[in-house]
């Protein structure tokens, strides 16, 4: 009898540690889960600031360039697509039109010397500036993140306890095609 005892607290025991390590597993990954999504909205955070200041951008370039509609149409496209986008995979390909589109209006803005000595332009080229660095801070950070997590739901014996919890692979931030190419800089012009 004391034999049996002895063995089923054992067993009951050895239980209470397995699932006390599952409990903990479980909750290391939401939490990992929870940091991935919240390094996500501090890059939509910024990509929405981003968003907040082409309109005056764009309103102030036109102000020198009112000629020069089809780049306002397309910025205005693309920043649309950037709002209303919902996934993470959407929000990444109307960030990289919206950059190619602010790409092609700082381009623009090379033909307009007054334009570039404007107090209001300079202004919102600063804080658009400052948007682009928090921007790659954010989805530096958001990355980091995802590297984490992904990794904590890979390894052993993790992973068991991800698939049995339905835990899945978070996309990475990757950068635009147009990022491959070195920039030219050409003071001749």
């Amino acid at each position: 009898m004391k034999r049996k005892s002895r063995v089923l607290i054992i067993i009951l025991v050895a239980i209470a540690f397995v699932l006390l390590y599952l409990f903990s597993v479980y909750n290391s990954l939401v939490k990992a889960e929870e940091n991935v999504k919240s390094k996500w909205s501090q890059v939509e955070n910024q990509l929405q600031r981003r968003a907040d200041l082409i309109p005056n951008l764009v309103n102030t370039v036109k102000g020198y360039a009112k000629h020069e509609k089809d780049i306002f149409e397309k910025l205005a496209e693309a920043r649309s697509k950037l709002i209303n986008s919902s996934t993470v995979e959407d929000k990444v390909k109307a960030n990289e039109e919206l950059s190619n589109a602010l790409s092609r209006l700082l381009a623009i803005v090379e033909n307009y010397p007054d334009l570039k000595a404007d107090q209001t332009f300079i202004t919102l080229m600063d804080e658009l500036s400052g948007t682009e660095n928090r921007i790659a801070v954010a989805r530096k950070d958001y990355n980091d993140a995802v590297r984490s997590y992904n990794t904590k739901i890979k390894v052993f014996p993790n992973v068991i306890i991800a698939r049995m919890f339905g835990f899945e692979e978070k996309p990475y931030f990757k950068a635009e095609a147009e990022a491959q190419k070195v920039p030219t800089v050409d003071f001749s012009k």
